[in-house]
């Protein structure tokens, strides 16, 4: 059976089999997603789809559209063949740490994972598996090209509760100058996993961490390497000011919203009743971040908060807002686009549209976003 086809049936029995004893779903789509993803990297389609009007120019870069794959996809720097021949924008590699993660396992369960198909998110607590950052830059260098299709990768610093914060940062900072030596387009931070033991610290945590990273990287790269920051879609609106001030004054590229949500009262009213037996106990017995539909209010209200700070005090140098969180259709590229965003990632709405349309799931966004009578005007453009 092909990829395709098996994507295709398991949409159509997922609504079912979620409905199993919580325990058992979660056991049998944490073990089936890996098994999943491993195959769709590796039987990338035969013929690449074509990809015509829809580029746009960020910080140098032509990006053939605006949508592309967002961190966690492709954790180890595979999937460029499969990302670029289906016609994505952009591909992201990661998110890599500084050691090899084997990743979360808790009650038997290995990467724990639950989909919520009636309600267009999921949940995981996979806690960053990967095989490292050198290693990952080392196979991204070997990468060929293909144009309009930029090559990213996404970095943490390591949860590792014996490693002090300043060596963590030591680390990361290593990490950025690695995949700049193996040439990569374009770097992602990731600020904001929920689904790691680190304390975050707060506002000033996070302004302490971004100002060590732009001391010991973004003030000394070699070439234009654009570097953003991705928050967390649980970003608190009255941050936001306080937040770009640091991102823009210390010379970062852009800002990404977000990360999946740990809200999960706040989002619980928000899933299909037939699912929540099943978020409740995968919250309950793992935590974890949820992705998704319910995430889209979120993510569209941060970049409209991010988009007005910089219309009142514009960056002295190109800076980018980038949305995640909900992005699953044309709808939300538009609505993106005119909040003030740049560019669209998307990883739920990526599988659930893949089990409808296959390899040609861009083929078909692309063919309604330009079909669109008043398409809109993006800012990179």
């Amino acid at each position: 059976m092909s990829i395709e086809s098996l994507a295709r049936w398991e949409s159509r029995l997922r609504p079912l089999l979620v409905r199993l004893p919580p325990a058992v779903a979660v056991r049998a789509y944490s073990l089936s997603r890996q098994r999943f993803l491993t195959a769709l990297s590796r039987r990338p389609p035969r013929r690449a789809v074509e990809v015509s009007g829809l580029d746009q120019t960020l910080w140098g870069l032509r990006f053939r559209s605006p949508l592309m794959n967002a961190a966690g996809m492709f954790k180890n720097g595979e999937g460029y063949a499969l990302s670029s021949r289906q016609g994505a924008g952009g591909y992201l590699a990661g998110t890599t740490t500084h050691r090899r993660r084997s990743g979360n396992r808790r009650h038997g369960v290995a990467l724990p994972f639950a989909p919520y198909p009636r309600s267009g998110a999921a949940s995981n607590w996979l806690g960053l598996p990967n095989i490292g950052h050198q290693e990952v830059a080392q196979r991204l260098a070997l990468l060929s090209r293909v144009k309009g299709c930029p090559i990213g990768a996404s970095v943490a610093a390591c949860p590792d509760p014996k490693v002090g914060g300043e060596e963590k940062l030591t680390q990361l900072v290593a990490a950025l100058a690695a995949y700049e030596a193996a040439g990569v387009d374009f770097l992602e931070v990731n600020e904001s996993c929920p689904n790691t033991a680190d304390d975050p610290g707060g506002l000033e945590g996070v302004r302490a961490r971004l100002r060590f990273l732009a001391d010991g990287f973004l003030s000394r790269r070699q070439r234009r390497l654009p570097v953003i920051v991705k928050l967390s879609c649980d970003t608190a609106i009255e941050d936001i000011d306080a937040l770009l001030e640091i991102l823009v004054g210390v010379g970062f590229d852009g800002v990404n919203f977000g990360n999946t949500s740990i809200a999960y009262e706040r989002h619980r009213d928000q899933l299909d009743a037939s699912e929540t037996r099943l978020f409740d106990f995968f919250t309950r017995s793992f935590g974890g971040g949820l992705s998704g539909r319910p995430l889209k209010v979120d993510s569209l209200r941060l970049v409209k908060a991010a988009a007005s700070w910089l219309r009142n005090r514009p960056a002295g140098h190109e800076f980018h807002v980038v949305r995640t969180g909900g992005v699953e259709c044309v709808a939300d590229i538009e609505q993106s686009f005119a909040a003030g965003a740049s560019l669209c990632q998307w990883y739920s709405g990526y599988f659930e549209s893949f089990g409808r349309h296959g390899h040609w799931l861009y083929r078909e966004l692309y063919s309604e976003l330009k079909a669109r009578s008043n398409p809109v005007s993006r800012p990179g453009r």
